[in-house]
């Protein structure tokens, strides 16, 4: 029995429970064989970079974030689940040129250019031209970024690192002097990355060294690998994005000063133990808190910055038949 009366409103129709039912495990057994080939070939041919890598992770602090870098990069797949599951791939040769290229150019450079930065960054080049060569470019749009991430986990070399940190140190060293003075009888001057302190008329001794440890950089590496994720995850304009990823940096260094200058008034005016040792980890690591604080208090105000468009819901009317 047909009735003209019966309606049904539909405010959101769901087209897409095929779609949430796609999982990973539906690639099949023989996808997984592939990758763990290639990936154990990738093992084989790069193994002494990503054994150097991983063991600069566990015996370097400040490269510790390293350990969370890959899982990020799974994570950013994870968010395109559907899309990969359902993408049909191409190869795409270029992608099989440049990936001889990187092959030769392994090599050469420990031979000839000796470039040390270079070999681990070549691990990651050559697992982007097997995605070219394997999936087409379709397949890089939706993993450019998880294989770019990577980078993160590299560290940099020595002299890049100490060219970065001294002045960090010393810009940290400079602030955080100039807010010491503010304590009445106190006195602080800054020595390249030493602040020497007198407080009522006594010189306290050692000065308080703004020490590798202290410069930031563990912060700004960790902080920047974090940030671009959040940028990444959030759907934000690309402007917010920009601004979001743009701003780790003086975050961190701001964070770094705060430490720094902390650190000086418990050496200065509570005792000097509670700025070293186990203490001034624990300060270091309540940064990255902190940190975080201000990044999510920039994400919000950009987003209360202007009004968003009222969306509007179109409702459809689907006519019932008995």
């Amino acid at each position: 029995m047909r009735t003209d009366k019966d309606y049904v409103l539909v405010s959101d129709i769901d087209v897409s429970d095929k779609q949430s039912d796609l999982s990973w495990a539906s690639l099949g057994t023989s996808v997984y064989i592939k990758v763990l080939v290639i990936g154990g070939l990738l093992w084989y041919l790069f193994r002494e970079e990503m054994d150097g890598v991983v063991h600069r992770w566990v015996s370097d602090p400040s490269w510790s974030h390293g350990f969370l870098i890959p899982l990020f990069s799974l994570y950013f797949l994870n968010q395109h689940k559907k899309e990969l599951l359902r993408l049909e791939t191409r190869p795409n040769y270029i992608g099989l040129v440049f990936m001889i290229l990187c092959i030769i150019f392994y090599p050469l450079n420990i031979v000839q250019f000796k470039f040390a930065y270079a070999r681990p960054l070549t691990v990651v080049a050559t697992l982007g031209t097997i995605v070219l060569f394997l999936g087409g470019w379709r397949l890089v749009r939706y993993v450019w970024l998880p294989v770019a991430y990577l980078i993160f986990a590299i560290p940099l070399p020595a002299r890049l690192y100490r060219s970065i940190t001294i002045p960090m140190r010393q810009f940290a060293a400079q602030i955080a002097a100039i807010l010491l003075n503010i304590v009445p009888n106190l006195e602080a001057t800054v020595n390249g990355v030493v602040i020497d302190v007198v407080y009522k008329s006594v010189r306290m001794e050692p000065g308080l060294d703004v020490a590798e440890a202290c410069s930031g950089m563990r912060l700004l590496m960790a902080f920047l690998a974090l940030g671009v994720a959040m940028a990444y995850l959030h759907g934000r304009p690309a402007w917010q994005r920009i601004v979001l990823l743009a701003s780790t940096v003086p975050i961190a260094i701001l964070c770094n000063v705060v430490r720094v200058t902390v650190t000086g008034f418990i050496y200065i005016l509570w005792d000097p133990r509670y700025a070293q040792g186990i203490y001034h980890d624990m300060l270091g690591m309540a940064m990255l808190p902190l940190a975080f604080g201000f990044y999510g208090f920039l994400a919000w105000f950009m987003s209360n910055l202007f009004e968003p468009e009222d969306s509007i819901e179109q409702d459809v009317i689907v006519r019932r038949r008995d």
